[in-house]
């Protein structure tokens, strides 16, 4: 347990005092001189169920004892002297966090920077604002927002929450799957902004997945972005819940004018965390949490750091995080290339030893990578692929997404499930060497879902 005190001090990355800069500049530990070992890197990640692969990084992510133990300091600070945290080291804990963000995604100011629990909390914010704008009559009843088919089904909702109550028309960009290049992403998207100009109509809003979820694929993000502003698009939101540390996350670059990703699928973070920016607008200030408390009218990123008595411990851990990573050759961004990399050889790996082939080529895999499952397992629903990820789980201790494709038209012996396999700095080839076997044994014994109850 840590023994520093705390007395009208911010705490530093270790969860012990330091005093509070008044320049308010972000620590940003160098690269570590001396790499993480394997021993350590196990260490880190101990705390794991053993003997299972787990391959599925994507949907949870995972946090490290380094991280996991500052979190509890932060925990304890809250919980020895409630009142002098709030007024002495949360804010100052919040704001560090978010310099550190600041600099990772290349954005302007530190106010345009929000933490929030998760990417479906910035999608409220985001479509919170929309719906005003349909309410207020600055955007017609009938106007056009535009969102991929294979947007996350919590996003979906939300949409569907509110900007359709509150009067849009919303057009979903239908994308093949396999997909076989970006010109296809970007022929459908094209066509999608066409339908939504129908009748006279307006498109306001744009949401654009970053790496869409199931099935999982690294869309054209500043193409698209660069399409909306040429078609007069109002707003851009990039919803990247696989974002940062998974992908390239530059905010000038991209251009958006809002841009979430979660910080504990793919920077280490524990649950929940995520930001969402903001570009500085005139509009900025129209924008709200939609857990209204005491901060409500001090500007987003001060609203969000304060929406009641719960735990913030995991949003002040960012810069711990970024300790961690620097602890690796070339950081996140190192970890970020060696993850696709290796991700996209099991991949292969798999696809050959089955005979099937990957839902994209390498290039659109970000940390994940979609790999077709052998026509014999005989996968006919979304049902049946999940109660598939089940046996595999129970019998084989196998943790990987099972996604279902509906075959085309005449097709023969089609594949009509696909993995979804992560790679994340703990997996090890023998977890991707478990799952192949697993389904080589199913196909040998003449395995079937229809076996499954």
């Amino acid at each position: 347990m840590s023994s520093c005190h705390h007395n009208h001090h911010n705490m530093d990355i270790n969860g012990c005092d330091a005093k509070i800069s008044d320049t308010h500049l972000p620590k940003k530990p160098k690269l570590s001189p001396t790499l993480i070992s394997d021993t350590e890197l196990e260490s880190e990640f101990s705390h794991h169920v053993q003997n299972i692969a787990r391959i599925n990084n994507g949907s949870f992510g995972c946090c490290p004892k380094s991280v996991m133990s500052a979190q509890q300091k932060w925990q304890l600070e809250f919980l020895k002297q409630p009142d002098d945290f709030y007024f002495n080291g949360l804010k100052e804990g919040s704001l560090q966090s978010r310099l550190v963000i600041k600099d990772l995604v290349n954005a302007d100011h530190v106010d345009e920077i929000s933490i929030v629990d998760n990417a479906t909390t910035a999608a409220a914010i985001v479509l919170q604002s929309v719906a005003w704008d349909f309410i207020q009559g600055k955007f017609n009843k009938g106007d056009a927002a535009v969102m991929l088919h294979y947007a996350y089904g919590s996003v979906k909702k939300s949409v569907e929450a509110y900007v359709t109550r509150a009067g849009g028309y919303v057009i979903e960009v239908e994308l093949p799957f396999p997909v076989n290049s970006v010109s296809e992403i970007i022929s459908e998207f094209r066509r999608a902004l066409e339908r939504g100009k129908v009748n006279g109509r307006k498109v306001r809003l744009a949401v654009i997945d970053h790496v869409t979820s199931m099935p999982s694929v690294v869309i054209p993000v500043k193409e698209l972005v660069k399409i909306c502003r040429e078609e007069g698009v109002d707003k851009v939101f990039v919803d990247a819940a696989h974002g940062i540390g998974c992908v390239d996350v530059d905010m000038k670059e991209i251009g958006a004018d809002f841009y979430t990703s979660n910080l504990h699928k793919w920077f280490f973070c524990p649950p929940a965390a995520a930001f969402l920016y903001c570009r500085k607008s005139s509009e900025i200030d129209d924008l709200h949490h939609p857990v209204v408390s005491h901060e409500y009218g001090n500007g987003l990123a001060i609203e969000s750091a304060w929406i009641g008595t719960r735990d913030y411990s995991a949003q002040l851990v960012v810069p711990k995080v970024l300790e961690f990573v620097n602890r690796f050759e070339g950081g996140i961004e190192g970890i970020k290339k060696r993850n696709h990399k290796v991700v996209v050889e099991m991949g292969e790996m798999l696809a050959k030893a089955w005979g099937t082939h990957l839902g994209s080529p390498p290039e659109m895999c970000s940390s994940m990578i979609m790999v077709g499952l052998p026509a014999s397992l005989g996968i006919s629903s979304d049902s049946v692929a999940l109660k598939l990820r089940t046996h595999l789980r129970n019998n084989f201790s196998v943790e990987v997404p099972i996604y279902y494709r509906a075959p085309g038209d005449g097709v023969v012996n089609p594949v009509t499930g696909y993995a979804r396999i992560s790679h994340q700095v703990y997996n090890k080839p023998d977890d991707y060497y478990r799952f192949r076997d697993a389904i080589n044994q199913l196909v040998n014994d003449k395995f079937t879902c229809e076996l499954l109850s």
